[in-house]
């Protein structure tokens, strides 16, 4: 009696949990090499000079907050305008130092980077990409950038 007992109990408990509790989500393989070429495939966009291709980078559902902006863009409208007056300065990024970590259907892509532009000038930030996997591809659903606070020194050794 008691097995049983315990038995309908269970049963009634998965019951009561519903479908949730009975999915499984089904986590998309990946690499670090295959993480780290979402940052060339947003960096390529880049040179195309075109704010759509580079939005295309984002999913639906996420934010920007860009190293020469004070504004969040969450709308796609709102990091096509972004991009729009970014690109005009002809930016191409270089990764200096990179941490990689991987979850189940998402990942961070977190370091420092350099920006060269047309103009010579050159901009040392930090940054943070977290990506998702969307059935098909993975998407940014949060970055953010931003100018080191020292001017740019050699960051992990020289870290406090």
């Amino acid at each position: 009696m008691r097995i049983r007992g315990l038995a309908v109990l269970m049963v009634a408990g998965m019951a009561a949990a519903g479908p949730a509790a009975a999915r499984s989500e089904v986590c998309h393989r990946t690499s670090d090499k295959e993480i780290a070429a979402l940052f060339d495939r947003w960096n390529a966009s880049l040179q195309t000079g075109d704010p759509k291709k580079v939005v295309a980078n984002y999913a639906e559902k996420s934010i920007l907050l860009p190293t020469v902006s004070n504004k969040p863009r969450l709308t796609p409208a709102e990091k096509e305008d972004y991009f729009a007056h970014f690109l005009e300065k002809k930016p191409v990024g270089k990764v200096d130092f990179r941490t990689i970590e991987i979850d189940c259907n998402s990942a961070v892509d977190a370091g420092l980077y350099t920006f060269s532009f047309g103009d010579g000038s050159q901009v040392k930030a930090r940054f943070t990409y977290t990506y998702k996997w969307e059935g098909s591809r993975w998407l940014i659903t949060s970055h953010h950038s931003s100018a080191m606070p020292e001017g740019g020194a050699d960051a992990p050794a020289a870290a406090h």
